[in-house]
């Protein structure tokens, strides 16, 4: 199954769109979907042919493994070769929910999936129009976020046909995505838990569950080494330039930019910023880390909307989510040009 030139795909609202959806996973198309987090781009994940075409939608490496969802927790014994115990605990407490598990993988999961590692990544989200939609199929989806390769990810079904539209041919509607940035990846496949990328549910949660704090992979990873999605140093970018900034000189940097005139200057932060230039764009403040993760993404593609060239990010505190929103800022400030202002050091504190 292909999606014809310049066709625009069809959106389907709700659980009416399931059964439709499902058959065309089926016939090896491609879905979009919305999960908790972000809208996931979904194939088959026994399927190949299928799987290849989220590579050539997205423009993604071919060797960046991809993270199979799945309706229930007890069909993770077969898509992975070894599930610890720690596997189960995190399932008990965080299935469904915003939680992946890199585990050994079994002789099911493809190379094309696993990018031809020996891992594949595991989870069960927790949005009801995506439960139906894995239950209804009833084995794993592959399904990395609805959008080109390195940018935003979609919130909507409305980013998704912006970003992807002649390459989908179903999108699944189900409203804005509640948390908002991608789900905490976990490597269970050493002699501890090592958190990969954080996400939707926070170390200090994870150390509860565990009984100890997991370790942190720290620095982003050479391509051709990424073991999952979003550990690259340059990734999650909208078009406007992303530079970091604390709250105490968001204002000198962002009217700095200004008076160079080297293009139209925002600023986004938890809060209102004091002392901005004429000229300089204010985005609506993000608010609390859970109100900033689930805004962030939108507010982003809303920089580009405005024409902005430049973004001056104040991240939120380091707390529960909040690791996630600066990572993704983080990462987004990485893929400005060699000429952008260097981050603020104390912008990560």
């Amino acid at each position: 199954m292909s999606s014809e030139p310049g066709r625009r795909p069809e959106v389907l609202q709700g659980e009416a769109g399931v059964e439709p959806a499902v058959a065309v996973l089926r016939q090896g198309g491609l879905v979009a979907f919305p999960t908790e987090t972000v809208y996931g781009l979904g194939a088959d994940a026994t399927n190949p042919d299928a799987v290849r075409r989220i590579f050539a939608a997205k423009g993604r490496p071919a060797d960046h493994p991809l993270i199979v969802h799945l309706g229930d927790a007890g069909l993770v014994e077969a898509w992975a070769d070894v599930v610890p115990v720690e596997a189960h605990l995190l399932a008990d407490a965080f299935w469904p929910g915003p939680l992946t598990m890199l585990l050994w993988r079994s002789p099911k999961a493809p190379d094309v999936v696993t990018g031809g590692r020996d891992t594949v990544g595991l989870r069960v989200p927790d949005h009801p129009l995506a439960r139906r939609l894995l239950e209804a199929f009833g084995d794993g989806v592959a399904a990395p976020s609805a959008n080109r390769f390195g940018q935003v990810s979609p919130t909507t079904a409305a980013d998704v046909v912006a970003d992807l539209g002649t390459e989908v041919d179903v999108v699944l509607d189900g409203g804005p995505c509640r948390v908002g940035v991608e789900s905490t990846i976990v490597d269970l496949t050493g002699d501890e838990p090592v958190v990969l990328r954080p996400g939707g549910v926070g170390l200090d949660r994870l150390a509860d569950v565990l009984g100890r704090q997991p370790e942190v992979h720290r620095g982003p990873a050479p391509a051709r080494a990424a073991r999952a999605p979003g550990m690259l140093a340059a990734h999650y970018a909208p078009r406007a330039r992303v530079v970091l900034a604390d709250a105490e000189r968001a204002a000198q940097v962002a009217n700095a930019l200004a008076s160079a005139e080297r293009g139209r200057v925002g600023v986004l932060g938890p809060r209102a910023t004091d002392g901005l230039a004429p000229g300089v764009v204010e985005l609506e403040p993000a608010g609390t880390p859970d109100e900033y993760a689930r805004l962030l993404y939108a507010r982003l593609r809303q920089a580009d909307r405005l024409r902005l060239e430049w973004l001056v990010c104040v991240p939120p505190p380091a707390r529960g989510v909040g690791v996630a929103v600066r990572d993704r800022l983080t990462r987004a400030a990485a893929s400005a040009p060699a000429d952008a202002p260097a981050p603020d050091p104390t912008a990560g504190r």
